[in-house]
């Protein structure tokens, strides 16, 4: 065998060792990931009395649907839910309204005025007027305890206008512009009809950001919020919880309630497992879709030094 084939079967050896050794770190890195997450979707189906004692953990035992049919027919949940899926959408739309145009005029060089909204804007991301000033705000305009808080309020951020404004100076050349003004296209329909069509990587993920943003969001409802049938899922999440917690210290007491108390903490720990997963199942069922546009779209709109 020549020297040439034996140098081509080790390197061919060795390259094959480290696409093992990869391969081996990915599914060790998995399986910590996805774990906790089976874990939920197995503890929500479980005899919560195992659960606790640690005698599930990777598969379901004494298998009962309790929390899930509590969950579904609790009124204040669902509603929660609905409320949930509102904010999402309404203020999801509304962020993308605000913040792709203001993204795409300071990326154009022919902005009057645009380092000073460029300093203007930037100076939002250091300083902030606080948790009383804006209290005082909402409430003299008439949002507070007022559904529309949960959209209005944050209707853009500071570092999600760079990345948009960076995609959009990096991807859309000026050369496209300059025939389209010649066509006798005006700024709005420049926007709208040829940089948004080209821009689907960007657009979907600032929906993405914003959409888990609001999914995820409890303080503003914490603080702004006080009517029950506007709370969203979160809110009515961590009400479960301490109720759950309110039991436990109730349970720990004693009393003639003692049997009522323990299957209103057994339905209450199922409830809890099952909330984690029903809160979850939209965001994980939406982000395989717009995963290549996630990872194009961070990529894209980094700043390239």
């Amino acid at each position: 065998m020549s020297t040439g084939s034996k140098g081509h079967k080790r390197f061919f050896r060795s390259d094959k060792a480290f696409d093992i050794v990869n391969i081996s770190i990915l599914v060790v890195v998995l399986l910590i990931c996805a774990y906790p997450l089976w874990f939920i979707i197995v503890a929500s189906v479980s005899n919560p009395d195992l659960v606790n004692t640690g005698k599930v953990w990777l598969w379901p035992r004494d298998v009962s649907f309790t929390g899930y049919r509590n969950l579904f027919g609790d009124p204040s949940i669902m509603r929660g839910y609905r409320n949930t899926l509102l904010y999402t959408f309404g203020g999801t739309v509304l962020n993308l309204l605000v913040t792709l145009p203001a993204a795409y005029a300071l990326s154009r060089k022919d902005f009057v005025g645009r380092k000073f909204f460029n300093i203007m804007f930037l100076v939002t991301m250091f300083f902030s007027g606080g948790l009383i000033p804006t209290f005082l705000t909402v409430r003299s305009l008439g949002l507070y305890n007022n559904p529309w808080v949960m959209v209005i309020l944050g209707a853009t951020s500071m570092t999600n206008i760079i990345i948009s404004r960076t995609f959009f100076q990096s991807n859309i050349p000026d050369e496209l512009e300059d025939a389209a003004k010649i066509d006798g296209c005006g700024n709005f329909r420049l926007f709208c009809q040829i940089v948004l069509p080209i821009s689907s990587a960007i657009v979907a993920v600032m929906a993405l950001f914003f959409a888990v943003n609001h999914w995820n969001g409890y303080f503003t409802a914490m603080i702004y919020i006080r009517d029950e049938e506007w709370k969203p899922l979160q809110i009515v999440m961590r009400e479960v919880l301490l109720q759950s917690q309110f039991n436990a210290e109730m349970l720990q007491q004693g009393g003639d309630t003692l049997g009522m108390l323990q299957e209103e903490l057994r339905a209450a720990e199922q409830i809890r497992y099952a909330l984690i997963v029903v809160a979850s199942i939209p965001v994980m069922l939406l982000y395989p879709f717009i995963q290549k546009y996630f990872v194009k779209g961070v990529t894209v709109g980094a700043v390239k030094g």
